[in-house]
């Protein structure tokens, strides 16, 4: 985020200016199996109520699916209800193979057939056909989303090349003959070198999807995937971007920005620069100003001093743009500090120009995640969690799903906090919420990262759910006569 401008974060996801229906409608997961009758089965796609598929107790979770009452998988509770949780397990999955948001019940009948992608939205009212895709992204990247949607094309159209895919490449990847190029139908030669030239230049991507008519842009991870100038550009050029709005990724892709909003939603957050900062919210709109955005950012080692010293050694020392343990030093005490506020300020090469802010260090935490998908209507749900704590230098190494350390009520309360926040600022599409867990049972808000993460196959295999193309799907705006009543 650039602070050096007086440019306000403002969103504002009010029905008139984002929701095309008159009123918004639940975007809820179900079956697609297709055997026996919608009342047995349950709805696939959008309903009004989605109270008829979730608990009461828990709308905007799926968690209590594989923990039941709060017992751990495999404990002798959990087995005695073994036959109860297949059946609301047979109510509530999302399917893998067929669509995993739809927007009409009969796509769970066995006369329901669909051939092309266009017939698809035809049928459902819809106003938009998305069948050829640009792929900013390279690499296991490319390869995963053209797989996940052709699984999924393969299913529904019974063609996996009813959905097309334009490639760009490299000379790097062209002579080292990488997967992604076999896979794509199409492929555009971009320049080689740093990603800055080709992945990453949201000019270039915008100008290829012009040029090759794509309907939408899918940009994965890395590179280009949390630059909100991508959606921007592409909105105004009436290309969809299959992610998060330009205006959420402004506000949630940054670390400093992110916090703010968190706080603003009473999530709790470790102390840090900008401790108890909250944003205006009117319920519709958002706002957060320079002004309060400074606030949170430390731009001097006495500044950052006075703040280590008020939130208490030992801190850390983040890039509000960084990740991937770039732009990050613990600080153990005050004379470490002026050394390591100068390396994260000095090594451009890691995040350049992004602002700095202080956070306390939390020792022996968790590091937990919970996987959202939201629609284009305001609603959210979470798709379990998963544990990453597993790290070597702030890079994570091992994975697990579902993540089992928290206990079910407060990872359930987790689950919602992040729903709430991805509500609060008109979230579209995947994305992961990151907290600490202490031992004392507390969590925090870490950050959200506004885009498909690469270890987004762990909540596919434990929520049965096709992430890519539901990315894909919820970009389908259906009218609100097809939604079953």
């Amino acid at each position: 985020m650039d602070t050096g401008n007086n440019t306000d974060i403002i969103l504002d996801h009010s029905d008139g200016n984002s929701n095309p229906l008159k009123k918004p409608v639940n975007f809820i997961l179900g079956d697609g199996d297709g055997d026996g009758d919608d009342e047995q089965d349950g709805q696939i796609g959008f309903s009004e109520e989605a109270s008829d598929l979730f608990p009461s107790d828990q709308p905007d979770s799926l968690s209590s699916l594989g923990r039941e009452g709060g017992s751990r998988p495999g404990s002798s509770t959990n087995l005695n209800n073994m036959f109860a949780l297949a059946e609301r397990r047979k109510r509530l999955r999302p399917s893998m193979s067929q669509g995993t948001v739809m927007a009409h019940s009969r796509f769970q009948e066995k006369d329901f057939t669909v051939g092309t992608p266009e017939e698809f939205v035809r049928r459902f009212g819809g106003s938009k056909v998305i069948n050829k895709v640009l792929i900013a992204n390279n690499g296991i990247a490319a390869v995963k989303c053209m797989r996940s949607i052709r699984r999924w094309s393969y299913e529904l159209f019974k063609n996996e090349r009813a959905i097309r895919f334009i490639a760009m490449v490299t000379p790097e990847d062209l002579k080292a003959n990488a997967e992604y190029l076999k896979m794509a139908d199409h492929y555009v030669p971009v320049p080689g070198g740093s990603n800055n030239n080709n992945y990453a230049n949201v000019e270039l991507i915008l100008d290829i999807a012009v040029r090759t008519q794509a309907q939408a842009v899918w940009a994965g991870w890395g590179h280009a995937s949390e630059n909100p100038k991508l959606p921007e550009l592409l909105h105004k050029s009436h290309i969809a971007f299959i992610g998060p709005p330009d205006r959420a990724m402004w506000a949630l892709g940054d670390k400093i920005a992110s916090s703010i909003v968190a706080q603003t939603a009473n999530i709790p957050t470790l102390p840090w620069s900008g401790s108890d900062l909250k944003a205006h919210y009117s319920g519709k709109k958002i706002k957060i100003s320079s002004e309060l955005y400074k606030k949170g950012c430390i731009s001097s080692i006495e500044d950052g001093l006075i703040a280590a010293q008020k939130i208490g050694f030992p801190v850390m020392i983040k890039a509000s743009e960084g990740g991937g343990g770039k732009g990050i030093r613990k600080v153990e005490g005050p004379e470490e500090f002026p050394n390591l506020f100068r390396q994260v300020i000095l090594v451009q090469s890691e995040v350049p120009g992004s602002p700095i802010f202080i956070m306390k260090l939390a020792r022996c935490a968790r590091h937990l995640e919970v996987q959202l998908l939201a629609d284009q209507y305001g609603n959210a749900i979470s798709l379990f969690g998963r544990d990453c704590s597993i790290q070597r230098r702030h890079q994570k190494i091992i994975e697990e799903a579902p993540a089992v350390i928290a206990r079910q009520e407060i990872f359930e309360d987790m689950e919602r906090a992040a729903v709430r926040l991805a509500k609060m600022v008109g979230y579209v599409s995947a994305g992961t919420v990151e907290y600490l867990y202490d031992t004392d049972g507390n969590y925090y808000f870490l950050e959200l990262n506004p885009r498909l993460q690469v270890e987004h196959p762990c909540t596919e295999m434990v929520a049965d759910v096709n992430l890519p193309a539901a990315q894909l799907q919820v970009m389908l705006p259906f009218v609100e006569s097809t939604v079953a009543h």
